[in-house]
């Protein structure tokens, strides 16, 4: 394998935050430990976010903490999502190496989803850029509705680049893409990269893709074979988006590493171990694992060896 791809896990963080069955601090701890077992090096781990409004995510502080202290995870490189300056601090004092910030591509979902413009959003996040220039943090950028919004329909590729150049000039080292509704296809994601490729240098780029449609495999070999090598992908599928009825959730990693291994690219990843990472965690959520390639792995397991996992 000559080419490799670095997948950046959010099972923990965006893959969870919508479940409404109520999962201990210690199942998040320890989803994040098996995770790193099987190989992912970049993973997403919680949200300073108030449980007021994501109850799933009350226990950040709990869970970044054993984590951070964890020796066997020095190695990896755990991010957690911090909304504003208050929540950046509340991430610092628990140990964070690496935070995250979330924009939108559509005015309406930005309102919709943090009560204020896609301008505001930047300008709030300005604070925590110059703070974690200050304590050495790096900071990771997501866009949504990189390809349309649920409330405004299509989004404008030019917006789209000009949201992720103001997180890249503040400071991103890179920006995630999203496709939030999972509407995209290769047909449309191709002329977004395009754009944003003009004004953030392709190796500071992202892709995030929702699988809703069925096209978050096909989006990420179209973007692969345009030069992304950095992909957002959740452990079983887990995930998707609130606003949009019926997502089947973010781009499964098993799923991912699948088909990036067909292609003889290098992701670090012990599939088979992440398939039982994923049929794992769907247990403690009373369900199968949604990815294709998990429930097929699985499938051809004799039911004893499922039910050590």
């Amino acid at each position: 394998m000559n080419d490799s791809v670095r997948l950046v896990e959010v099972g923990p963080r965006d893959g969870l935050q919508n479940e409404r069955q109520p999962l201990a601090a210690a199942v998040k701890i320890e989803l994040v430990r098996r995770l790193a077992r099987a190989g992912l090096r970049d993973i997403e781990a919680t949200a300073f976010v108030s449980p007021k409004w994501v109850p799933q995510m009350a226990d950040h502080a709990e869970v970044l903490a054993a984590l951070s202290a964890d020796a066997s995870l020095a190695a990896i490189n755990l991010q957690v999502l911090t909304p504003n300056l208050k929540g950046f601090e509340a991430a610092l004092a628990a140990g964070a190496r690496e935070v995250a910030v979330f924009a939108a591509a559509s005015e309406s979902f930005s309102q919709k989803n943090i009560n204020c413009s896609i301008a505001e959003s930047i300008t709030r996040f300005e604070p925590i850029f110059e703070a974690a220039r200050a304590q050495g943090v790096r900071v990771r950028g997501y866009v949504s509705c990189v390809i349309a919004c649920p409330y405004d329909g299509a989004v404008a590729a030019e917006q789209v680049a000009a949201v992720a150049q103001a997180l890249h000039q503040r400071g991103a080292y890179e920006v995630s893409l999203g496709d939030t509704i999972g509407v995209g296809t290769p047909g449309s994601v191709q002329p977004m990269l395009e754009a944003v490729a003009r004004r953030v240098p392709l190796a500071q780029l992202a892709g995030h893709f929702h699988d809703t449609w069925g096209m978050a495999a096909a989006n990420v070999l179209a973007s692969y074979q345009f030069g992304l090598r950095s992909f957002d992908s959740s452990v079983g599928g887990l995930g998707g988006c609130p606003y949009a009825r019926g997502a089947t959730g973010n781009a499964a990693t098993e799923d991912l590493a699948y088909l990036l291994h067909g292609l003889g690219v290098h992701t670090g990843i012990d599939l088979e171990s992440l398939v039982d990472v994923a049929g794992w965690i769907s247990a403690q959520l009373g369900r199968a694992p949604v990815s294709r390639v998990a429930r097929a792995m699985l499938a051809r397991r004799p039911a004893e060896e499922l039910g050590r996992l």
